[in-house]
């Protein structure tokens, strides 16, 4: 799990990052990144319901963002805010395949130490 200081919770930082982030994407997700200033990262998800309408698989893709997160912390560089957008596409994903998405685009925005 994802201690507090590592996660993103207020709606300003979520709009602030939304303006002004630096944005990646495939089919799959979209990663916006911004410099923070810390020695720290800090990550937020937005699942929406339109990737599901059901709030069961889309809480289940959330754990499963934070777990493969967690597995690859040390690779992150410190310093950024992150926010990762699902996209409807995503639930046809497992679990390794959604692995290899995200770790792929993490190196292609250059969040990877």
């Amino acid at each position: 799990m994802l201690s507090r200081i590592n996660r993103l919770s207020k709606q300003k930082d979520f709009e602030i990052i939304f303006r002004r982030g630096k944005e990646c994407r495939n089919d799959w997700l979209v990663i916006k990144s911004l410099i923070n200033r810390q020695p720290f990262f800090r990550f937020g998800l937005v699942i929406s319901a339109k990737v599901s309408k059901k709030a069961v698989r889309r809480n289940r893709l959330r754990r499963q963002i934070r777990a493969i997160l967690h597995r690859h912390w040390a690779e992150i560089k410190p310093g950024l805010d992150v926010i990762i957008i699902a996209r409807p596409k995503l639930l046809e994903l497992d679990y390794r395949q959604l692995e290899k998405i995200i770790t792929d685009l993490l190196k292609k925005a250059d969040l990877n130490v």
